[in-house]
């Protein structure tokens, strides 16, 4: 059976960069954002259940996130009520990849893994992180939210080094070279624990 690794952080720290890295090492990596993403296209499994609820949430045979975040801003008890749905659909998603990619190491790159309880299921955790001046750089450069919107984000997430604290790894994405070679040296020590099991 495959080691499994949650890979988590917050915002902006470089997971995505991160889990490239670990792809690069010949790790199998599942992407919680890209499972969702997949779920709200056409043909996802979460259309009929969300357009159940909300039929305006499906346009063009598709979820769409901007008419979701309109309702969700909307109605409090809507978030919870998306997440009952896309949860368990995810978590279905994440154990069929974990049994079926044949890789030694595989890489769950969980944003919210601490909140949702999501590592128990793992054999360890590593967390990204980088200064929050850096962070708050880096997502408002890509100029897809507000300086508002990143602080609600944020409010959401578990603070930074309470992650830190709770990993098995920390991974400094300062540089991409710096990144690189910290995650040459978890994957070295998870092969070495592997190799002494």
């Amino acid at each position: 059976m495959s080691f499994r690794l949650g890979l988590t952080g917050s915002i902006g720290m470089g997971k995505s960069t991160t889990a490239q890295l670990f792809a690069e090492e010949g790790c199998a990596v599942w992407d919680a954002d890209a499972a969702v993403h997949k779920l709200y296209a056409q043909g996802g499994a979460a259309i009929a259940p969300i357009g159940a609820l909300w039929p305006e949430a499906i346009v063009d045979g598709a979820v769409s996130r901007a008419v979701l975040k309109e309702i969700i801003g909307a109605d409090a008890t809507a978030l919870p009520r998306i997440e009952q749905i896309v949860h368990p659909l995810v978590a279905q998603d994440r154990a069929d990849f974990g049994a079926g990619n044949g890789a030694a190491i595989t890489v769950f790159d969980i944003p919210l893994l601490f909140e949702t309880g999501g590592e128990a299921a793992m054999d360890a955790v590593a967390c990204v992180f980088v200064a929050p001046e850096v962070q708050r750089e880096r997502v408002l450069a890509r100029g897809t939210m507000t300086e508002a919107q990143f602080a609600q984000i944020l409010a959401k997430q578990m603070p930074i080094d309470q992650k830190r604290r709770r990993a098995d790894y920390e991974i400094e994405t300062d540089t991409l070279d710096h990144a690189r070679a910290q995650v040459q040296d978890v994957l070295k020590d998870i092969r070495q624990r592997l190799g002494d099991a």
